[in-house]
């Protein structure tokens, strides 16, 4: 973890201390044949824990069924130490917290069946700043560790003296090789010095490949994004990391955390749970248990998962199978409803007359001649295994697609359109297609059609104008069904979405900060009204400052960061001083606001301790404005930005 946003953030997976038997340890640093998979504390407790947590979250795991599926290491982060160090030299573990130490502790996670894992950082301190750091107390507190019976080491980059981060590290690996316990060692460098190339020869076997994760969908895709091009470097052996997952704490739909956790298990990512699983909900359990998926991320088929193809809003990922199999993911990262489709040669597939596919969710499995293709959501994803496949053995590959509107205004009518895809070898026939809508909202013509046939390769589609009669509350929904018969027996298939309702300014000058939001993304905790982004992002920010002058209202928000506002075209101009808040003692972002996807005004990069640059931009006839923050190129950390002074004027 490091110093973020001007809070603490569990940067690191746990540099993980490999729990093999100690006999068997000899001086060689063992393999990890398979990316470690366990819990980690930090992202949903933070130095809110104590031995009885710990204790806790090892039974949890164990009555959960995750130790079943894999799970293995239970990871305590910052703040286990006490301030200082004892005379001669070592940790001791906090007198409140953990009174009982941690070899008890160890031993206990041990009697389950499970490994634990520690923290530090190379540094002088930890992030937290609540414990020392390991620097230049590297044989010492690796002796230490081995001795409690630790199995996982997380090392962190706070407080590091601005000393060379290959000296650092290799000094932690060298010193946790003289150990008489094998150790898995995770580097947690942030990807600043491009740790996937030495991190090896470092004597690790994890390596951060970015900053720290929030739970936030802005974090997940900044970290996605970051994984193009690492793939050569990823491996049994020495895994990249794009940190802990956030499954199950709240800030995310179950839409986007499935699509997160689909893309690490793609990528092979290391797999830490950061919830509280003693009180997981049945949603939560039902990601973090999926067998398909958790066996795609512990299987090698000689590549990491890699993005194949990028669309803007629609992306499709692939990994190859040890079985020769393959496996993709469909993604919609967009804001409206997308239909996603991929060729099984594009995701490295062998020539064949057709496949069987596997939807990894559902356990449904289908034929096809060669199309993989879904229906998705907003923020939604579909992950396919597939097998080449002589004739088919399965219902057809079949897609029931709902295409609507990104966000719907309340006076105004709207089309939606449901259509069926046959990518399978035989036909679909005797299908019912039917169109539901939420109420206050009245479809033009009939809501259900018969289909007589939909032949193989060849698709249908409806179209309907949606008109309001006496809509209500924040969204609409829009849902779709079709029923229908194959060689294989009667099949059902159901789509829906769910589309904003949206409402132009009123009439006049107003803050921006008392606007409605269509969506606010931001690089951590919320977007703040009135106020800085704060030192913990959630809700506790300050006056605004910029370059020294403060301001009573606007944006706080944190890099990367996108504001969507709907104008309906009755809006004439927004204005706003802008910059880095003098809040961190560094930062450098960039603003840019863009008029129905059309650049409207940016910025040059602004660093902390410049004035404020003024933005005036005319919006005749925008329909919604983002206002975008991104960073200065430099990463994001300590990127607090104001939109100070925003008004609006309609």
């Amino acid at each position: 973890m490091r110093l973020f946003a001007g809070a603490l953030v569990a940067a690191c997976t746990l540099t993980a201390l490999y729990a093999l038997p100690a006999t068997a340890a000899e001086s060689e640093s063992p393999p990890v044949a398979t990316p470690p998979m366990g819990w980690n504390s930090w992202n949903k407790f933070g130095c809110d824990i104590n031995e009885q947590l710990i204790r806790e979250t090892a039974d949890a795991m164990v009555s959960s069924g995750m130790k079943a599926a894999g799970y293995q290491y239970v990871n305590i982060d910052d703040c286990w130490a006490e301030k200082n160090r004892t005379p001669d030299g070592k940790y001791e573990p906090h007198r409140t917290r953990f009174p009982s130490g941690i070899k008890a502790l160890a031993d206990y996670v041990h009697g389950k069946g499970l490994k634990l894992g520690i923290y530090t950082s190379a540094g002088t301190e930890t992030c937290a700043r609540t414990m020392p750091g390991s620097l230049d107390h590297e044989e010492v507190d690796a002796r230490t560790f081995a001795e409690w019976g630790v199995d996982y080491l997380k090392y962190d980059n706070c407080n590091n003296q601005g000393r060379p981060a290959l000296e650092r590290y290799t000094k932690m690996g060298e010193a946790l090789k003289k150990t008489s316990r094998p150790i898995v060692y995770a580097l947690c460098e942030w990807g600043q010095n491009k740790p996937w190339e030495w991190g090896r020869n470092a004597g690790a076997q994890l390596w951060r490949t970015t900053g720290d994760i929030t739970d936030t969908w802005a974090s997940v895709m900044n970290l996605l994004d970051q994984q193009v091009g690492l793939e050569a470097y990823s491996g049994p052996g020495g895994w990249n990391d794009p940190d802990m997952l956030e499954v199950g704490n709240g800030g995310m739909t179950d839409t986007e955390y499935r699509s997160h956790f689909a893309l690490w298990s793609l990528l092979n990512a290391p797999l830490l749970a950061g919830n509280d699983l003693r009180s997981m909900s049945e949603a939560t359990k039902k990601i973090l248990l999926n067998k398909d998926l958790l066996a795609v991320n512990q299987d090698w088929g000689g590549k990491q998962g890699h993005k194949v193809r990028d669309d803007g809003d629609t992306e499709v990922w692939a990994k190859p199978m040890s079985d020769g199999s393959n496996v993709v993911v469909l993604f919609n990262r967009g804001g409206a409803s997308a239909t996603v489709s991929a060729t099984a040669k594009e995701i490295g597939a062998p020539a064949s007359s057709g496949y069987r596919v596997r939807d990894l969710w559902s356990g449904t499995e289908t034929e096809s001649a060669g199309t993989l293709r879904a229906g998705l959501p907003s923020h939604g994803s579909a992950t396919f295994r597939v097998w080449p496949s002589s004739k088919p053995q399965a219902a057809p590959h079949t897609t029931l697609s709902l295409q609507a509107p990104e966000y719907v205004a309340t006076d105004k009518p709207f089309t939606t359109t449901l259509r069926v895809f046959n990518d399978g070898r035989t036909p679909v026939r005797s299908g019912t297609v039917k169109l539901t809508v939420g109420a206050g909202w009245k479809p033009d013509g009939g809501t259900e059609v018969g289909i007589p046939v939909v032949a193989p390769g060849k698709s249908w589609e409806r179209s309907w104008t949606v008109r309001p009669s006496s809509p209500s509350g924040d969204h609409v929904e829009v849902s779709g069904r079709i029923d229908y018969r194959t060689a294989w027996g009667a099949r059902s298939l159901t789509t829906r979405g769910s589309a904003p309702l949206v409402k132009a300014p009123a009439a006049g000058t107003s803050a921006l900060s008392k606007a409605a939001f269509m969506t606010a993304d931001n690089g951590y905790g919320p977007v703040e009204r009135g106020t800085s982004n704060g030192e913990s992002g959630a809700g506790d920010g300050r006056k605004m400052s910029i370059g020294g002058v403060t301001y009573d209202d606007g944006l706080g928000v944190h890099a990367p960061s996108k504001v969507r506002i709907y104008l309906g075209g009755g809006c004439t101009s927004f204005t706003s001083s802008v910059g880095v808040d003098d809040e961190k003692a560094a930062g450098s972002v960039a603003f840019e606001v863009l008029g129905d996807g059309k650049r409207l005004a940016n910025t040059g990069v602004l660093k902390r301790g410049q004035a404020a640059e003024k933005l005036s931009v005319p919006l005749g006839g925008v329909q919604v404005v983002d206002l975008v923050v991104t960073d200065g190129g430099d990463g994001v950390d300590s990127d607090h930005a104001d939109w100070a002074g925003a008004t609006l004027s309609c």
